[in-house]
């Protein structure tokens, strides 16, 4: 995948080709959905928010202009600023549970991952906001600083100061539950 065929698919999709955003949904989903997974803490809303998200670019694609940012990035703008909606009428209540399930694992050793990915959802859940979603940009999804102000709608000295913070706050969190 490359950010040229995102464009060219963007743009086909802004002339009414179904098609064109059918790949793009399908190749931007995943990730979509686990930022606002993360950021929201259920997979119902998730889905709801990453639904929404794909409903907006489809009808903002005619308006997308290459080579601004990466289509992926804009898409984590797009979630980000629904999510802050969401917020807006009503906090998230539940916990994440993404705990995957590791089938050469053993039982003890499955509790014990299960047990370490609930320590750090909680711990993220308790993150402020913007601290929450640059940790998950940069670290979850891979983007760099700079994507991340992006999506963020932040300087890239913002980014990296909440980085810095989040950082500090999660081990402070992790390590003061060891005790």
């Amino acid at each position: 995948m490359t950010n040229c065929e995102d464009d060219l698919l963007v743009s086909r999709a802004g002339k009414g080709e179904h098609a064109a955003f059918e790949v793009l949904v399908n190749r931007h989903l995943d990730a979509v959905l686990g930022f606002a997974e993360r950021m929201i803490g259920t997979r119902a809303d998730a889905e709801d928010i990453a639904q929404d998200t794909f409903a907006k670019a489809w009808q903002q694609a005619r308006r997308w202009k290459p080579g601004q940012a990466q289509y992926r990035t804009w898409l984590f703008q797009l979630a980000m600023n629904l999510i802050r909606d969401r917020w807006r009428k009503q906090r998230p209540s539940e916990p994440l549970d993404d705990t995957i399930a590791d089938t050469q694992a053993t039982p003890d050793s499955q509790l014990q991952s299960a047990a370490q990915a609930a320590r750090v959802n909680a711990a993220l859940q308790q993150l402020p906001e913007r601290q929450r979603a640059a940790i998950i940009l940069n670290h979850y999804h891979g983007l760099g600083n700079i994507e991340t102000a992006l999506a963020m709608d932040a300087s890239v000295e913002s980014v990296e100061s909440l980085l810095g913070r989040a950082r500090r706050s999660l081990r402070q969190s992790l390590n003061s539950e060891r005790v």
